[in-house]
């Protein structure tokens, strides 16, 4: 069974999501979170498979921190939005569904990730056309400083770095 944790600020769309995922009995919402403090919270709380995570997050929060510390709890996630990143992220996730989605687009993607997260080599469905996967088959960790090298893009290893480094301070304030 694939454990899912939603993170989307518009609760119909969320609650939408989930009914969607578990029409598949296979699939199992774990909890629904609408910023970053839920968000880490449940992820923390229902240790999910999988995170569905919106960029665009209530509060004024985005799900970039979301992702970056996901990462370091070793929880995949996939993006899903309205305003897909225009560079590929392998460092934060494991791919993005552009919104909007149909059901046949939700379950054919989770299939496709639970594929990747379990290390099946089968035959895949082609993939939908709004799903884009990014390529981490190159990325290493360095574990003195948690930092994923990608060649992709500066700018998501400056966000890793910096949201890194601002967790690490309120760990030492609190």
């Amino acid at each position: 069974m694939l454990r899912i944790l939603i993170v989307e600020n518009d609760p119909q769309l969320a609650e939408t999501l989930k009914y969607v995922i578990e029409e598949n009995a296979y699939y199992c919402v774990v909890g629904l979170a609408d910023d970053t403090a839920s968000a880490i919270a449940a992820a923390e709380t229902h240790d999910p498979d999988i995170v569905l995570l919106d960029l665009q997050l209530a509060r004024g929060s985005t799900g970039f921190m979301v992702a970056a510390r996901l990462s370091d709890l070793h929880i995949p996630v996939l993006f899903v939005s309205g305003n897909a990143p225009n560079f590929p992220m392998p460092d934060l996730a494991l791919g993005c569904l552009a919104k909007p989605v149909t059901a046949e687009e939700v379950h054919c993607s989770l299939a496709i990730v639970e594929d990747i997260l379990r290390g099946r080599n089968t035959l895949r469905r082609k993939l939908p056309a709004n799903l884009t996967l990014y390529d981490t088959e190159e990325d290493t960790q360095d574990e003195e400083t948690g930092f994923v090298p990608s060649n992709v893009s500066l700018k998501t290893r400056l966000t890793h770095w910096v949201t890194r480094h601002y967790a690490q301070k309120e760990a030492l304030v609190q």
